[in-house]
């Protein structure tokens, strides 16, 4: 999905691209459009109950797609939704295809006249594209599954002939991408950078400690997608993984992502572990932080890779400033700032066991967040509160010990995982 809710998107370059095209994968029938319809996937998106115990992995492609979480749409009411897919519906583009704006009938999800009913996102594959059949299946397999509040609503798709979709729940902000890097929107203030970083860290500790864990693979700023209230949600599973089980420590798989956010780790040996999603989130929070691209071939030199360039400044409180985005014109809190920057740089260790887990990284986030002065029985309530509206459930585990006067970073290289 990327940055196509934006006003234009961008295909970032892939390490790889041998994806399965639609034209190549087997044909499966439609289900019938008017199948039942769950009142789960009526306004608002997410309760506290769970739809499922957990991840029913592995499954074939049938019964992913005759998942009772998702509706079958036909080709002709997603057409109709989106009024024929007229040119002023374009939300994005991108190597996969289009993405056009739509409406349905929140309780019936048929589809409805243009400013009433439920504002969708429908992503339209193209057959060439870079996300092929097989991607387009997992996204429905890990989108019709789980559900949280920091992860994008899947509302259902349409398989007819070579015709792929994907149908959203609208995302009015777009993607952090474009309020990054992109003229026109107003510049993030620091405090919405940070509440961004929270969200995106709440989705993928989500995914980490679920029972059966996931790996995300390929978290980047275009998939982070924003909410009107700045609330981020990870869109795009087509290369989600399921993480190690039993005595496994790591999942070999193809070598295949976003250059400038992949772990070098997994880039080198193809082995992917939960703690690659940790160095692209450190790559990210370090977007945040600057206000530069992770790779930008307009640079000269070191300056084109993000994280060759800022690494030597993430722990000098007194050169911090440098590699600050400009655009924040110094409103930000020092001592928040080389937090954040600290928490990056632990993040992009080169060695994977010693960087933190998601869950630490969010408390870490929290705490900058925290108002002056909150007790720390108040944060502790508000973490309980957080993990309570996730309906898939969690492999909970014992949070981080903090003390009011510790950084909350100095512990994380004792983590035993």
């Amino acid at each position: 999905m990327g940055n196509c809710f934006g006003s234009s998107a961008r295909v970032d370059a892939s390490l790889s691209s041998n994806n399965i095209s639609a034209s190549e994968a087997s044909r499966i029938p439609s289900r019938k459009s008017n199948s039942s319809v769950l009142s789960s996937l009526s306004i608002p998106f997410y309760s506290r109950k769970s739809s499922v115990d957990t991840l029913s992995t592995p499954r074939s492609e049938g019964e992913i797609l005759f998942s009772p979480n998702v509706k079958s749409f036909s080709f002709n009411e997603l057409k109709s939704a989106t009024r024929n897919f007229r040119p002023d519906s374009l939300l994005g583009e991108g190597g996969f295809g289009y993405v056009f704006k739509g409406w349905i009938d929140e309780h019936t999800l048929t589809s409805a006249k243009p400013g009433s009913g439920m504002v969708i996102a429908v992503k339209k594959l193209k057959p060439e594209g870079f996300q092929g059949h097989k991607e387009w299946v997992t996204e429905v397999n890990y989108l019709g599954q789980l559900r949280h509040p920091n992860l994008v609503k899947l509302i259902g798709y349409c398989i007819e002939g070579d015709d792929r979709l994907l149908v959203y729940e609208f995302m009015p902000k777009g993607s952090l991408e474009n309020h990054l890097f992109r003229r026109g929107p107003q510049p993030l203030t620091w405090s919405t950078r940070i509440k961004v970083a929270i969200g995106a860290a709440r989705g993928l500790a989500f995914l980490h400690d679920a029972k059966e864990q996931v790996i995300y693979r390929d978290f980047k700023a275009s998939n982070i997608l924003l909410d009107g209230e700045f609330n981020a949600k990870l869109s795009d599973f087509g290369l989600a993984k399921a993480g190690p089980t039993g005595d496994r420590t790591h999942v070999s798989t193809q070598v295949i992502g976003t250059q400038g956010y992949a772990a070098p780790e997994y880039v080198a040996t193809g082995r992917l572990t939960s703690r690659s999603d940790v160095y692209s989130f450190g790559v990210v929070l370090l977007e945040l932080v600057s206000g530069r691209r992770a790779l930008d071939k307009t640079k000269v030199g070191v300056e084109q890779n993000l994280v060759d360039w800022a690494k030597p400044y993430l722990g000098d409180k007194r050169r911090l400033f440098r590699i600050m985005d400009t655009k924040l014109e110094g409103q930000y809190p020092q001592k928040g700032a080389y937090t954040a920057a600290n928490l990056a740089w632990q993040c992009l260790s080169n060695e994977p066991k010693l960087r933190p887990r998601m869950s630490e990284v969010l408390i870490a986030l929290e705490e900058l967040q925290a108002p002056k002065g909150a007790n720390k029985v108040s944060r502790i309530e508000h973490r309980a509160t957080s993990s309570s509206v996730s309906v898939s459930p969690f492999r909970h585990r014992s949070s981080l010990s903090l003390t009011p006067s510790a950084s909350p970073l100095q512990a994380f290289h004792k983590s035993p995982r």
